[in-house]
């Protein structure tokens, strides 16, 4: 059985910064792109960040294009997303998904991904 498990999230000051974790299990994700996604209160689940299979393609939504990197690491069967100068409007829940041999494509469309975490929880006070 796949899953997808995330962690890192809390509570940081405007400023901050967290790395978020998504450890998988149930198949090796070498060649799978991977992504995070979030969903802010009353607004629809958007695009983070994406990163291929063999990790030198990667994408970003602009408002996090400079204050957010993902990188994986494939021994490990684990994806991060390092996040700094954290904002207010950065709290959402934090998803990781998986696009089953995606490949390079780093997919920002959330209908590309295949595997879904349960999500992890930022809040950014001001």
């Amino acid at each position: 059985q796949v899953r997808l498990v995330e962690s890192g999230g809390g509570l940081v000051q405007a400023g901050g910064s967290l790395r978020l974790s998504c450890a998988a299990s149930g198949r090796h994700f070498s060649s799978d792109a991977m992504g995070w996604f979030r969903r802010a209160p009353g607004k629809e689940r958007e695009f983070v960040a994406a990163i291929g299979g063999s990790g030198d393609t990667r994408n970003y939504a602009d408002v996090v294009k400079g204050r957010f990197t993902i990188s994986r690491d494939s021994a490990r069967n684990t994806v991060y997303l390092q996040m700094n100068s954290l904002k207010p409007e950065d709290t959402a829940v934090y998803y990781c998904a998986a696009d089953y041999y995606g490949g390079s494509r780093a997919s920002s469309l959330s209908r590309d991904y295949d595997y879904w975490g349960q999500g992890t929880q930022v809040t950014v006070s001001s």
